[in-house]
């Protein structure tokens, strides 16, 4: 069975569909989405190049955040004002579609989940902001961290001699505390990943599962059923490094057999920050105004943001933002609102330009 989530998006032109497709990333993905978009990025040459048009714009524009100078000054004004963005306004068309995917794909898409006959929920009211709070946290015995994004669900099995962990369901992020004689051993399905201190995830899906080493390193093998004679050796898929990610098929539901080998991207520290956003407090906001947005924005981080007249206030606003990402949320407002960002000490003015 298909995961509905994982279809490829609607539309006409490789640069929409492209958009799509890293709206929906950015939103956090499941294993099976990521197989999706791989599978669709292969499928015509047009559509990596779409995906690596936005890729530079969403790279150039995560300068902002990268750039940072040290003991919290402010960003360059060069990356924050608009206006002396020249070199950007090539990628303007291509930027507005990736911006307005992912506003409507983050206020509108819902989360899969299990066919229900009971009614659907009522959709949140219009000036309603909604907190969904950050992942359920476990501190195993060995002073390892597991984090469970949504409804993932794990065992624990400890022995003298290994620490293993089942994932049953879902995407889990591990933080392995080290002791090199005990190996940390998660499995999912048919794949086992074996690390001593490390810190990665793992995404079980029912078509796929995905591993996104974050720091150490780590060791991707396939167990095969058991066969009449005894247990075959395993495979070893792949080993990963901090910032590559790994993701295989399955050719059974929830990870019965493995498909092929494991293909292995790089990500660079933007990339696994969006990856891994669900580890994050999150706001979601439905047509609610700039003002009151910004008010909610301002009780989670130190640099405060600043309207700057009651007409930049008004501008409704609508999606789903990492609480601590005050920098993504301002350059969505520059590129979907054409809302100015300019430095004043630690703090950040927010304004629309008047045209008058």
């Amino acid at each position: 069975m298909s995961d509905p989530d994982s279809k490829t998006p609607p539309g006409d032109s490789a640069d929409a569909a492209a958009a799509h497709w890293l709206a929906r990333r950015d939103r956090g993905w499941s294993a099976a989405e990521q197989a999706a978009f791989l599978k669709w990025q292969g499928a015509d040459p047009r559509h990596a190049t779409a995906v690596a048009k936005l890729e530079k714009v969403w790279g150039m524009l995560d300068r902002l955040a990268e750039r940072r100078l040290a003991g919290g000054l402010p960003p360059d004004p060069d990356l924050l004002a608009p206006s002396r963005r020249r070199s950007l306004s090539v990628w303007a068309p291509l930027l507005a579609a990736a911006v307005v995917a992912a506003f409507v794909y983050y206020a509108r898409t819902p989360v899969a989940g299990p066919k229900t006959t009971a009614a659907p929920p009522a959709p949140p009211a219009a000036g309603q902001a909604i907190i969904h709070p950050g992942p359920e946290q476990l501190t195993l015995e060995d002073g390892s961290i597991v984090e469970l994004n949504g409804q993932a669900k794990v065992e624990v099995q400890f022995t003298p001699a290994e620490r293993r962990v089942r994932l049953v369901r879902g995407e889990a992020y591990f933080a392995v505390a080290k002791n090199p004689s005990r190996p940390f051993i998660v499995s999912a399905g048919a794949v086992t990943v074996r690390a001593v201190g490390t810190a990665f995830s793992v995404g079980l899906g029912r078509e796929a599962l995905s591993v996104l080493v974050t720091e150490g390193k780590v060791r991707v093998d396939e167990t095969p059923p058991p066969l009449a004679q005894g247990p075959a050796a395993p495979r070893e898929l792949s080993a990963l490094s901090a910032g590559q990610q790994g993701v295989i098929a399955f050719s059974g539901d929830y990870g019965a057999t493995a498909r092929g080998e494991m293909k292995v991207i790089e990500l660079t520290a933007a990339q696994q920050d969006r990856a891994l956003a669900w580890r994050s407090l999150r706001l979601e906001f439905v047509a609610m105004p700039l003002g009151r947005v910004v008010a909610e924005f301002n009780r989670y981080n130190r640099p405060q943001l600043i309207v700057a007249d009651a007409e930049t206030a008004a501008i409704l606003v609508g999606g789903t933002f990492r609480a601590d990402n005050v920098d993504a949320f301002v350059r969505l407002l520059n590129a979907g609102f054409g809302v100015s960002a300019f430095p004043n000490g630690e703090n950040i003015i927010l304004r629309k330009p008047r045209h008058d």
